[in-house]
């Protein structure tokens, strides 16, 4: 029986040959977790996996990995080499085997590396392994939907525990609350967290990216919460905008009415055969027409799944046609500089008929 990692490298080689590439050589990263199952850390030792378009792929993994690399993974040819020859007696007769003329390398592999395999194969022409993969990543199996599935429902828990802090959330620090979200992620299921958390209160809400630090939730106080996990290896990322006490400032209640309209508008948008392009315009166009569009400073939304930002960007003009089983977020936002911003932020997956919401806790603003 095949497992999912070695479907999945099956169909990236039907890619391969259908883009007249020869090879993907992917470093430790998600793209080799993907089609291995080695979740591997990049260290000055090579790791590299060489994924021909006709044939097996092949690791070549310092000799102390060994065990953990064929223990994690499918692939069954698993080259080592030794710290006191270094990678290339096992390396260069890999490569020369292949005689590639074009290989895609992992988009974000170390220039050392990207550099070395350069100098191996003189003759050959490279690109990037995103021109295979990113397609392939967009739409989610079963199994990677169960993991997001689960991953948003430990960011769904944790919010409703945040929530039920209600007045006992004043006079906590943006940090100390973080510490509290990341706590309750993990009581929840998670593993770590997928991004540093953002507890951005009063007008540190107006920085979409805003470090949680040591500024004290104040009543009256818009707080935006940007958080999510990671379940076998998948992300969840929701954001809410609360006030835990006390009453918000002028023009809060508008605005905050505002981006709950746009993003229920966004997800409405979604459906098979609609563009990233039209998700965008739809969450956008409600955000313009109340005035504030020159406050919603970012993109949309963004695709999901291994990485807290991967393909496809739900973007002005985005032109990627949604499929079942594609994962991005929808999460518009509006910032007024020295005063408080407001995000709200779902998952959403395209289903055949439309978009099911991976995140289901309330929207509104009240605790």
């Amino acid at each position: 029986m095949t497992t999912p990692f070695e479907r999945r490298t099956r169909r990236a080689q039907s890619r391969l040959r259908a883009l007249g590439a020869d090879a993907l050589a992917l470093s430790p990263g998600r793209d080799l977790y993907y089609l291995s199952g080695v979740d591997a850390e990049r260290s000055d030792r090579l790791t590299l996996l060489v994924v021909p378009a006709d044939g097996d792929p092949t690791f070549v993994v310092p000799g102390l990995e060994a065990g953990p690399v064929r223990a994690a993974t499918w692939v069954d040819d698993v080259r080592t080499w030794a710290d006191e020859t270094g990678p290339d007696p096992v390396l260069d007769p890999l490569l020369d085997t292949l005689s590639p003329s074009r290989v895609l390398l992992a988009d974000r592999m170390w220039a050392a590396v990207a550099h070395s395999l350069r100098e191996r194969l003189p003759e050959a022409s490279f690109g990037l392994a995103s021109e295979v993969l990113a397609p392939l990543r967009r739409r989610k199996d079963d199994a990677e939907l169960d993991a997001l599935r689960a991953a948003a429902g430990a960011a769904d828990a944790t919010m409703e525990d945040v929530r039920a802090l209600g007045v006992d959330a004043v006079g906590r620090t943006e940090a100390d609350l973080a510490a509290f979200v990341e706590d309750r992620l993990a009581a929840h299921g998670g593993t770590g967290v997928a991004f540093d958390t953002i507890v951005a209160a009063g007008p540190n809400g107006a920085d979409p990216h805003h470090a949680s630090g040591d500024r004290e939730i104040r009543p009256g106080d818009p707080v935006v919460l940007d958080f999510g996990t990671r379940v076998d290896g998948y992300v969840s990322d929701q954001t809410r905008t609360v006030v835990f006490d006390g009453d918000p400032p002028a023009a809060f209640e508008d605005v905050h009415r505002v981006v709950r309209e746009a993003q229920a508008a966004g997800v409405d948008a979604v459906e098979p055969g609609a563009s990233t392009g039209a998700v965008d315009r739809a969450a956008r166009s409600v955000v313009e027409a109340a005035g504030y569009g020159d406050r919603f400073v970012h993109r949309t939304g963004h695709g999901v799944g291994l990485d807290v930002h991967e393909s496809p960007d739900v973007v002005a003009g985005g032109d990627v046609e949604l499929e079942p089983g594609m994962v991005f977020s929808v999460e518009p936002g509006v910032y007024l500089p020295d005063r408080f911003g407001v995000r709200i932020e779902d998952l959403v997956v395209v289903t055949e008929s439309g978009a099911e919401r991976l995140n289901r806790t309330d929207r509104g603003w009240r605790p």
